[in-house]
C-alpha cells in the first residue's frame, strides 16, 4: 500500500513547485521563478588620450590663465576638477597645447588665448549700437578708439536705451552670444507710464501678441510704483528689434526709461555712463560656458 501511495504521489499528486525547477505540468516554469534576463554589459568608453608630448604642463597652462600659483593648480588638477576636451585629468604630467586644448575648471571654461578680450560697455541714450554709422551719429566705436583690436559688439540697443553692451573681438563668442539658439537672457530696468499691478507680471509671462510673433518674459518684478509711473524689472531671452518698448506699448504702460543692467552672468554693476572694463577671466569663462563653449 504504501509503495502504490507513493507511486501515486509522485505520477499525478506532485505539490506545485515541486520536484523539476519551476513546478508545473509538462517542465514549463511559472511566472515567479523566470530567470532574470541576461543583457549584455555595454563597455565603458575608453579614455581619451589628451596628452601632448610637445606641449605645456597642464599646471602651468592654469597658472597662465590666472586661475592661481602653479602650485593651487596642481591642487584643482589632483582633485579632478580640471578637465581636457572633456576628459577628466588627475596627474600632474599631462601636457597640452594651449592653442588648441579646451580647459574647463568646475565646468567653466577657461580662456587660454590672450589676445581675445571681452569689454563691457554702459552705453549712454542717443548712441546707435553700430562700430559706424553711416548718418553720422554717436556710435560705439567712440567708446574704444583706443584699442587696436577689431571689436564686435554684442546686444544691441536702440538709441534711446542705455545700459549694458559687450564688445569682443572673439567671433564664436559673439556669434553664439547673439544666436537666439543659445538663449542668454538679458535683464532690464524700465520705467513706464502709469501704475504697474501684480496681474501684469502674470500677462507677460504668459504672452505678448506683437506683429512679429509672441513674446514672454521670464521673469518679472515690481522695484517701485508711483501714482504715474512704476519701476519694474524684467528678464527675457529675447533679441528682437525694440522688443521691451513693443511689449509695454501693447499693454498700456509705454516706457519712458529703459536700462539693460545684464547679459547672463555679466551686470553692469556701478560702471558709469560712457564707460568700458575689460571683463575678468572669470567673467569670459562664465560666458563662455553659457553659451556651450
Amino acid at each position: 500500500m504504501s509503495g502504490t501511495g507513493a507511486r501515486g504521489h509522485r505520477g499525478g499528486g506532485r505539490a506545485e513547485g515541486a520536484g523539476r525547477p519551476g513546478g508545473g505540468t509538462g517542465g514549463r516554469r511559472t511566472s515567479g521563478a523566470r530567470r532574470p534576463s541576461r543583457r549584455p554589459v555595454e563597455a565603458a568608453p575608453a579614455p581619451i588620450d589628451v596628452h601632448d608630448p610637445e606641449g605645456v604642463r597642464l599646471q602651468k597652462v592654469l597658472a597662465s590663465a590666472g586661475l592661481g600659483s602653479r602650485r593651487a593648480c596642481e591642487e584643482l588638477i589632483a582633485a579632478g576638477r580640471v578637465t581636457v576636451d572633456g576628459q577628466v585629468v588627475t596627474e600632474l604630467g599631462v601636457r597640452v597645447d594651449p592653442l588648441t586644448a579646451i580647459l574647463h575648471v568646475d565646468g567653466m571654461r577657461v580662456q587660454l588665448d590672450a589676445s581675445l578680450i571681452t569689454l563691457a560697455l554702459n552705453k549712454p541714450v542717443g548712441v546707435v549700437s553700430t562700430m559706424h554709422d553711416p548718418e553720422g551719429r554717436p556710435s560705439l566705436a567712440q567708446y574704444v578708439a583706443n584699442r587696436e583690436e577689431r571689436l564686435f559688439h554684442v546686444g544691441r540697443l536702440d538709441a534711446d536705451s542705455e545700459g549694458l553692451i559687450l564688445l569682443t573681438n572673439d567671433g564664436e563668442l559673439a556669434n553664439r552670444l547673439s544666436h537666439p539658439s543659445h538663449g542668454v537672457p538679458k535683464t532690464y530696468l524700465v520705467e513706464v507710464h502709469g501704475r504697474v499691478r501684480e496681474a501684469l507680471g502674470t500677462q507677460l509671462k504668459a504672452g505678448i501678441d506683437l506683429e512679429d510673433g509672441t513674446v514672454s518674459v521670464d521673469s518679472f518684478k515690481i522695484v517701485q510704483v508711483a501714482s504715474h509711473a512704476s519701476l519694474v524689472e524684467v528678464v527675457l531671452h529675447e533679441g528682437r528689434n525694440r522688443v521691451v518698448r513693443r511689449m509695454f506699448d501693447e499693454v498700456g504702460h509705454p516706457v519712458e526709461r529703459l536700462v539693460r543692467t545684464r547679459i547672463g552672468p555679466i551686470r553692469l554693476g556701478d560702471l558709469r555712463t560712457g564707460r568700458t572694463r575689460v571683463l575678468s577671466k572669470t567673467e569670459v569663462g562664465s560666458l563662455m560656458t553659457a553659451v556651450g563653449m
